[in-house]
């Protein structure tokens, strides 16, 4: 298959983001808060922002809600947090924008949902309203079409059409279709209610694999606005990351996607954060974007009895998650930096030469000492008690971190 170009050739600017038009891919996540609880949601949108989402969005549904998002964006700045603040608009945006003038413009840019936004022709008159207050504000707005809440007349014409013309499309062909539709046919309202292009970027999301890459790969040839990517309602733990990378690893390598979000569903009183890293890992491995070091280590065997390694490895990857707000001010180039904590002698050794600091453990049976190399060069050997050894590896990658990336 031809690949298409990497970026949209339109570019859309959101606060001080740029979304397509050669721009690197942005991750974005969204909190999970209470939005009329300015407090914790400004808090969660610090954190998710910390830990790498470059525009974090938050949903405004109530009068409590909209007037809280100009005390939001206030704490996020005063805590010196710049990352974009979007508000997810659904049924009543168009009252909300309208009413709340100060939510208008306190947001960097609104989400709006096309199966959301009403019926018949109050459906174009109250989209056409939250394009006019975008106009208003020279805000940038998201055509954000999703599976499940689909606009129903739309699918079921199109049902009718298949059915009355034999045509022999599936149901989920005729969604995937209408999907495409809808965000080709809002993007073309939203210009006539006065959007220019460079203020609309697009997504279509599904919950299902197979159905986002069609989808997706049919919206890219239609159209040249920066795409938002995104598998809906993933799941939990395990599937939801394997299906979210399954789908937009795809699509990603295809040069498709703009703005990606990995929706997990988190635990209870789970990590929010957890979605923002998974999206972060999944740019860093396919070498589109480098957000932070990162960590080889060996998934374990017969040969690795101990846990050491294991608790290792969380330990470092824990420390570097911590430390990289303060070195991605601090230390230019940090990102690109890569640490390696192995289990044994098989793949150890060969592991730690090819990263910039690598450390091997003994294997069950192996001599109790752990040789460490700095820049493919054995630079020494370790021994002690574990929390002795995991003091020394994390003061090793403190100063390969001062020595080697220029201070900004």
């Amino acid at each position: 298959m031809q690949l298409l170009k990497r970026h949209r050739t339109v570019g859309v600017k959101v606060g001080h983001v740029q979304v397509g038009g050669g721009a690197p891919i942005v991750v974005q996540s969204m909190t999970m808060t209470d939005t009329a609880d300015a407090r914790s949601t400004a808090q969660q949108c610090i954190e998710l922002a910390e830990a790498g989402s470059e525009m974090v969005r938050i949903t405004v549904n109530v009068m409590e809600a909209a007037a809280a998002v100009p005390e939001i964006k206030q704490r996020m700045l005063d805590a010196g947090c710049t990352a974009p603040l979007i508000g997810d608009f659904h049924y009543n945006g168009h009252l909300l924008l309208t009413k709340y003038p100060d939510c208008a413009r306190a947001l960097d840019k609104y989400r709006i949902n096309p199966g959301n936004v009403g019926t018949g022709k109050r459906r174009d008159e109250q989209f056409s309203t939250i394009c006019k207050v975008a106009v208003d504000h020279a805000k940038p707005v998201r055509i954000g079409v999703n599976g499940g809440s689909l606009n129903q007349e739309l699918v079921v014409a199109k049902m009718q059409e298949n059915t009355d013309g034999d045509l022999g499309k599936s149901s989920e062909d005729i969604i995937n279709e209408c999907m495409v539709l809808s965000a080709i046919e809002s993007t073309a309202l939203a210009i006539e209610s006065g959007l220019r292009t460079d203020q609309i970027i697009i997504s279509c999301k599904t919950s299902r694999p197979r159905d986002l890459i069609a989808v997706y790969r049919a919206l890219a040839r239609q159209t040249e606005q920066p795409l938002h990517l995104g598998l809906t309602e993933a799941g939990m733990g395990t599937k939801g990351l394997v299906w979210s990378s399954a789908a937009m690893g795809v699509l990603l390598s295809e040069g498709i996607g703009d703005t990606i979000r990995v929706s997990l569903t988190p635990r209870p009183n789970g990590d929010r954060r957890e979605e923002v890293y998974a999206a972060c890992e999944l740019l860093q491995s396919l070498a589109l974007r480098a957000f932070s070091p990162s960590v080889t280590a060996c998934p374990g065997c017969g040969r690795t009895t101990s846990s050491t390694f294991q608790e290792l490895a969380e330990r470092i990857q824990d420390y570097i998650r911590e430390m990289m707000p303060t070195w991605k001010t601090t230390h230019q180039g940090v990102e690109t930096m890569t640490l390696a904590v192995m289990g044994c002698i098989v793949n150890g050794p060969g592991e730690s030469k090819a990263a910039n600091i690598g450390i091997s453990l003994p294997g069950t049976g192996e001599e109790p000492s752990c040789p460490v190399f700095i820049d493919g060069k054995h630079a020494m050997t370790l021994h002690g008690t574990y929390d002795e050894l995991a003091a020394e590896f994390q003061r090793l990658v403190d100063d390969y971190v001062e020595h080697n990336y220029a201070r900004r």
